[in-house]
């Protein structure tokens, strides 16, 4: 199975894209809730609460490991590559890797949370893959508490959006990282306040073309994971109201959300 993990119900627009990508191969969500949202946490706790769920889901019988939440990626990633043997793939570097190649001018904008750009990990990336790119980051601490809260379509919202996008705008990029898998959710409101005509890269699709691709390539692990008879599974370590309707409009449907302990 494929395990996933984010710290609430962002990382299921990558279970989505994985489940429609990869179909036949079955996913274990993990969505830490209750500990929920992990981009104001310091870096040892983010380590510490991803350690935790790459456990959980190990135990679930996960085989490979998706890190479907940009704070932790870029603060845990490498712990938790060091210290397992498991397949791990991280949501930054397909997005990374999408933006070098779709950007014209070169000048690129990241939005996540505070933990995801005061890593650096997106502008280190991004000059590795595209050398002398100008990367302009803008931390967005508001919007997974408004995404987890259900507000997607507020006007409150869509003037914090408009209030974080200004100084990307005003640096005149041609495209935009996602850099927070809560934000696809949001790409309504954020494409027409950055402008209609700058690339917009959804972290969720971009590693569930990766995983796709990974599959492809290595039959050992796509023989491993491949078991179209076994159904997924969706577990949360809170339920908060707004989550099952969160889930049922990425998903398209009802979603069984398990409460689980991690």
């Amino acid at each position: 199975m494929i395990g996933i993990f984010d710290s609430g119900v962002g990382g299921m627009t990558v279970a989505r894209a994985i489940e429609t990508l990869c179909p036949g191969f079955p996913l274990i969500y993990l969505g830490d809730l209750a500990r929920s949202p992990y981009g104001s946490k310091s870096p040892a706790m983010i380590t510490e609460y991803s350690h935790r769920n790459t456990e959980f889901l190990l135990r679930q019988g996960a085989k490979l490991i998706v890190i479907a939440c940009n704070s932790a990626a870029s603060t845990a990633s490498t712990f938790l590559r060091s210290h397992y043997a498991h397949t791990i793939v991280d949501v930054i570097s397909p997005a990374v890797n999408q933006a070098a190649k779709v950007s014209t001018t070169g000048r690129i904008g990241v939005i996540g949370t505070r933990a995801t750009i005061n890593s650096g990990l997106y502008e280190q990336r991004l000059q590795d893959a595209r050398p002398g790119c100008k990367v302009y980051s803008q931390a967005c601490p508001l919007l997974v508490p408004l995404v987890e809260e259900g507000w997607l379509k507020r006007r409150e919202t869509k003037m914090i959006v408009k209030h974080y996008l200004r100084p990307l705008r005003d640096k005149q990029i041609d495209t935009l990282i996602l850099g927070c898998t809560h934000y696809p959710l949001l790409k309504n409101i954020i494409s027409p306040r950055i402008g209609r005509k700058i690339h917009i890269i959804d972290s969720s699709v971009a590693v569930a073309l990766h995983l796709q691709s990974l599959l492809e390539k290595d039959d050992k692990l796509r023989t491993e994971l491949y078991d179209p008879q076994t159904p997924s599974r969706f577990f949360v370590s809170d339920i908060p109201s707004p989550v099952n309707a969160l889930a049922a409009a990425i998903f398209g449907r009802t979603v069984l959300l398990e409460k689980t302990d991690v």
